[in-house]
């Protein structure tokens, strides 16, 4: 397949005209689907029975003679119950991707042809497809440092002003760290950045023996690792090796899409952004094609209602 000119980073991009030529139809979408959740061949999503056939159900396509019930490959995935084919689902993947501060609802349902709520709730599930890393330990080096979202700016507390350049009040707290190494990132919204908080990401998310480094914040103090601290407040920004310049470049593209493209995050739903977003940044080595593909496994065993997201 020919692409589209190769950008710096080595990796390989899609064009539009290219994406329209490998999915003319909605079969071959259902194809792409299908060989991304089931690598290793079709299996029934209830029940993991691999003794399923072909069915003649206008809709599901896929019949388990174990657990006797017809299936989809949108059944056990975030596209369950969707009405939307699956090759909107395919373009919307590709337009969420190729926006490299994410797409509005409101831009989505103009490029696809669906209306806006329905555009929403597709990019929610997109986002539940997103991996966020649980589990996952990085070595080291390691940069960790919170950030703040929301608030008014008439609510500043001058505590924190030095800081993040502007106050915390009613504001959402989100931690993430960035392997130097591997580049990879992990971020969480968190109820408070306290001692215990911001020590318990630090555990859960550095591997024992890594280096830390993080800003003079107090919270940080005592942390059980090797661990320096760059002092903002003194206008110290690097030493050496010590710096956040890693983590901070994430924050920047993270305000970018809160600013430029979704304007607000609503406390409820920030968690599914910042997913997004370590998301994005952690697919950015791979060619376009691939971080399509990464998603679309992601969103097996996962299901979203809209009931849930609008409660």
């Amino acid at each position: 397949m020919t692409t589209e000119s190769t950008p710096k980073s080595g990796r390989q991009g899609i064009t539009l005209m290219q994406l329209a030529d490998m999915f003319p139809d909605e079969e071959s979408a259902r194809t792409w689907f299908e060989d991304r959740i089931w690598p290793d061949g079709r299996v029934c999503p209830r029940c993991g029975s691999d003794k399923t056939v072909e069915s003649k159900h206008p809709k599901m396509p896929y019949w388990c003679s174990e657990g006797r019930h017809y299936f989809s490959v949108k059944t056990g995935t975030v596209m369950e119950a969707s009405k939307l084919p699956l090759r909107k689902w395919v373009y919307a993947i590709y337009l969420h991707l190729t926006s490299l501060k994410g797409v509005s609802s409101h831009k989505l349902s103009r490029d696809i042809g669906i209306g806006q709520e329905s555009a929403w709730f597709m990019l929610q599930r997109i986002r539940e497809a997103f991996d966020n890393n649980d589990g996952e330990q990085f070595g080291g080096p390691v940069e960790v440092d919170e950030s703040y979202f929301g608030g008014r700016e008439a609510n500043k507390h001058q505590s924190k002003r030095l800081k993040q350049g502007g106050g915390t009040y009613g504001k959402v707290a989100v931690v993430a760290a960035k392997d130097r190494p591997t580049k990879r990132v992990k971020a969480r919204v968190i109820k408070s950045a306290d001692k215990a908080t911001l020590h318990g990401f630090v555990e859960d998310t550095v591997a024992r023996g890594a280096q830390l480094f993080t800003d003079e914040w107090p919270a940080y103090r005592g942390i059980r690792m090797r661990h320096t601290a760059v002092k903002h407040s003194d206008g110290q920004y690097v030493q050496g090796d010590a710096h956040t310049q890693g983590i901070e470049s994430f924050w920047s593209m993270f305000k970018r899409g809160y600013v430029g493209t979704y304007h607000q995050m609503s406390p409820k739903h920030l968690h599914r952004y910042v997913r997004e977003f370590a998301g994005r940044h952690n697919l950015r080595p791979l060619d376009t094609i691939e971080q399509m593909g990464e998603l679309a496994k992601g969103m097996r065993g996962k299901r979203i209602t809209y009931a849930a997201l609008t409660a």
